[in-house]
């Protein structure tokens, strides 16, 4: 995952329509595990790489401190994923063959030059 969208989120839905691979789930889905604010399926999320030069969701989002940094979804995060899922604050998809989709199943893209540091602090991504 990457971003991930925090109780600030004052469910407004600018971000959903700007999302490039539509990672993210409005307060009322089924799959969103969180309580009253919006989520975004780590899984999907590709820091917009490929897409935009930063993540589309924070350029729409009006409330700073909503969308912060997560940990790449990456193998070398195969069990922080993993434990986020079975504590209930991820809904990570599970395939019919292929099981929990974590990332050793299939990895996402990150944005590299955001540190390990920021994402573990789940530091803001306004401006950054």
């Amino acid at each position: 995952m990457a971003v991930k969208i925090t109780d600030e989120c004052i469910s407004c839905e600018a971000c959903t329509p700007e999302c490039p691979v539509s990672a993210i789930l409005d307060e009322g889905n089924e799959k969103n595990p969180q309580d009253g604010f919006f989520y975004v399926k780590p899984e999907s999320c590709v820091e917009c790489v490929g897409h935009a030069d930063e993540p589309r969701c924070v350029e729409a989002c009006p409330t700073e401190g909503a969308i912060v940094w997560d940990m790449p979804y990456t193998v070398e995060f195969n069990d922080y994923f993993n434990s986020g899922h079975d504590a209930g604050e991820y809904n990570i998809r599970v395939h019919k063959k292929k099981g929990l989709m974590l990332p050793d199943q299939k990895e996402q893209p990150f944005i590299s030059e955001i540190s390990m540091g920021e994402r573990e602090s789940k530091a803001n991504i306004a401006r950054w």
